[in-house]
């Protein structure tokens, strides 16, 4: 299921409560220890009226309270547990797991989905994107796995009002003043641990009313949650950052996003750090800067066209779909991910594939149909005389 802030927590929520209301457990995996104390937080509020227990589990989770909930969890008296792969560790025992929600899969490592395989043998899983990667798509597309879309948006939000700009210094200082002007927050996205103080002193020097703060991946665990907690506490208005904001931060106050060198990042990517802003009733802003004079290649060139296309509420499955024609489906078929397709042959491996889909979702086998083939001495080539255009050739061959 996906769609970026357009109720996927909400869904995923009264798919636990209905679990828990049938007497199982229900885990809720993050991939980050921000986002599983905000989504923490969401539940709490939502349950408050309901005799739910609810409990977190992430590396802030000092050991007497995490000595606690494994046993509580062990017991079978905590009904919704949070928290990041912390949950998919071995001392993890649930009483009577039913269902496990997923917030973006993809940026979870090998150990982790291994994991996640062997839950998905006993129990419902659900899985929450806003840009599923192209493999994902392709193996949703192909009815490897179930598919759901959210379509509607949620009351009164905005359209983020999308530019793609080359960098220019008084364009970004003009932005930035406008923000904080109404006071709101930015995010100035630039991907290179090395350069990103100067770029922190820089907008300093330019903007005089801008607090700064700067987070990335290489800073101690500890500093950076300080710096993201104290930005969503509004003590910052300008955080200098890396993609470490990529995955479901929720800042309603931040609404203007400038994201430097765009044309490096991936489409999905590019659509999720704009999923950063416009999560309130504000006007938001997102600004893709490229380098002067900067030779783009084709594939990035296709990438911010979409991006900047694709601005209207729910265009999550667009982008998706762009991204899978741009990138294609990777390696579903190759020795790696599917084992030895060369040895059966391309045919007789969708057979199989196209059978066992057809065994999981209860449907009757079709009877094959017998191929007649039949032999004719007739020479089928068009001559140049006749049609010269080989697409017109193409496309009377295929007739």
């Amino acid at each position: 299921m996906w769609r970026c802030w357009f109720g996927k927590t909400e869904v995923a929520l009264r798919g636990a409560f209905k679990a828990i209301l049938d007497h199982k457990q229900v885990a809720f995996l993050c991939p980050t220890t921000i986002l599983s104390m905000q989504h923490f937080k969401t539940a709490t509020e939502r349950f408050k009226n309901f005799p739910v227990e609810i409990a977190l589990l992430n590396r802030f989770t000092s050991s007497k309270e995490k000595k606690r909930i494994l046993k509580e969890v062990k017991e079978g008296k905590i009904d919704l547990l949070i928290g990041t792969h912390r949950i998919l560790s071995k001392d993890v025992a649930f009483n009577d797991l039913g269902l496990l929600v997923i917030d973006e899969e993809q940026r979870f490592g090998v150990k982790q989905k291994e994991k996640i395989k062997e839950y998905r043998e006993t129990i419902d899983v659900l899985s929450l994107s806003a840009t599923p990667i192209p493999r994902t798509l392709q193996m949703s597309l192909m009815g490897i796995r179930g598919l759901s879309k959210i379509d509607t948006p949620p009351k009164n939000r905005l359209p983020v009002q999308t530019y793609v700009v080359e960098k220019n210094n008084t364009l970004i200082k003009q932005v930035i003043e406008r923000e904080l002007a109404r006071d709101g927050q930015v995010f100035y996205l630039y991907n290179r641990t090395d350069q990103i103080a100067n770029v922190a002193y820089k907008i300093s020097s330019t903007v005089p009313n801008a607090k700064v703060a700067i987070g990335h991946g290489q800073m101690d665990k500890n500093e950076l949650e300080d710096v993201m907690l104290r930005f969503m506490n509004k003590e910052f208005n300008v955080l200098i950052c890396t993609t470490i904001i990529e995955t479901g931060i929720d800042i309603p106050n931040a609404n203007t996003m400038i994201v430097e060198d765009a044309d490096k990042f991936g489409l999905a990517q590019l659509y999720q750090i704009r999923g950063r802003v416009g999560r309130s009733e504000r006007g938001a802003y997102a600004y893709l800067l490229y380098k002067k004079d900067k030779s783009i290649q084709d594939d990035a060139l296709k990438r911010l066209k979409a991006i900047k296309e694709f601005t209207e509420l729910g265009s999550g499955y667009k982008i998706a779909m762009r991204d899978l024609s741009i990138r294609g489906s990777g390696d579903i078929l190759g020795g790696k991910q599917a084992g030895f397709i060369d040895d059966i042959g391309f045919e007789m491996y969708m057979k199989i594939l196209q059978d066992a889909i057809n065994v999981r979702m209860h449907k009757d086998e079709k009877p094959e149909e017998e191929v007649k083939n039949l032999n004719v001495s007739v020479d089928g080539y068009i001559p140049d005389d006749y049609v010269e255009s080989d697409y017109e050739k193409l496309e009377l061959y295929q007739r």
